[in-house]
């Protein structure tokens, strides 16, 4: 056997993406193994499977790599976390969103992600703790929330999350505010917003784009986006364009580079994290983890 090889573990979500072709897929799997590495492919079969894996396996090898969508990516960034040693981490995105894999300019075809992976290139990066669970690149509340979960996978994946929803503000009355407190690095922000957003990518929601120059992916912090709760239509108007102009210092708006946050409220607030559901709790704190996390990119 080669001395020279080193041990990769693979774990795919054969439910993700499941109208894409496998071809490529085996084409990135035939690239690894061509350059070295010996591969074991642990295919999950439920939810919180990826994590248990990643955490019971990933320290017997060189890299562990996700192959699925941002779930997948998050439960296994997840599992190793909880190692002391944690190994490299490679992704093969497969997913109907792959917000982060876009953020991190990770191709989509498997193929070149595996190019990428093999070139050996390391880059650290800062992950995200919302109470006990992690998260990977952002942890959102409110409205565009419950869309995320009811609306139907074809508009979801045609669309992306905020444009739908964009869709949805046309009516004031349509829309839920959420009362809630949050302190952020010694800053107090009480008030009733539409939505909030921790994150460390420049996609959300594959529509909502930040400025690659103003997100670094490994200095301690978060980025921190509001939507406060429009009062009246010119209001709702002026949101509306800062959005869509990603204008982040506008009125309508409020964005800040944050490291930690202690968010309280007392209504039923559903969470996101990654793209998964979290429940409503009445406190949150989210952690900046930095340097947490290293890829192969």
């Amino acid at each position: 056997m080669d001395t020279h090889s080193k041990k990769l573990l693979l774990i795919f979500n054969p439910k993700a993406g499941r109208s894409k072709p496998r071809g490529p897929l085996f084409d990135a799997l035939a690239l690894l193994s061509e350059n070295g590495y010996l591969v074991r492919i642990h295919r999950t079969t439920a939810a919180g499977d990826a994590a248990e894996t990643a955490a019971r396996e990933g320290g017997d090898y060189d890299l562990v790599v996700a192959s699925g969508g941002d779930g997948t990516l998050n439960e296994v960034i997840s599992g190793l976390s909880r190692l002391e040693h944690p190994p490299l981490l490679g992704y093969l995105p497969q997913g109907s969103t792959n917000d982060f894999a876009a953020s991190l300019r990770i191709p989509g075809d498997p193929e070149q992600a595996a190019a990428a992976i093999v070139q050996q290139r390391v880059q650290v990066l800062d992950i995200g703790q919302w109470n006990q669970r992690c998260f990977a690149y952002v942890a959102s509340f409110g409205a565009f929330t419950k869309t995320s979960y009811s609306a139907p996978q074809a508009a979801k994946n045609a669309l992306g999350h905020f444009a739908y929803i964009l869709e949805g503000m046309k009516d004031l009355n349509s829309l839920r505010p959420y009362r809630v407190k949050i302190t952020a690095d010694g800053e107090t922000l009480d008030g009733e917003y539409l939505f909030g957003a921790v994150c460390n990518s420049t996609s959300i929601g594959g529509l909502m784009k930040l400025d690659p120059g103003r997100v670094v992916l490994d200095d301690g912090k978060f980025e921190l986006l509001l939507i406060p709760n429009p009062k009246n239509a010119m209001d709702l108007q002026n949101l509306v364009m800062d959005l869509l102009n990603q204008n982040y210092d506008g009125q309508g708006l409020i964005f800040r580079h944050v490291s930690q946050l202690h968010l309280e409220t007392k209504e039923d607030l559903p969470w996101s994290l990654d793209g998964e559901y979290a429940p409503s709790v009445p406190a949150v704190d989210i952690v900046n983890c930095r340097g947490a996390l290293r890829m192969l990119l």
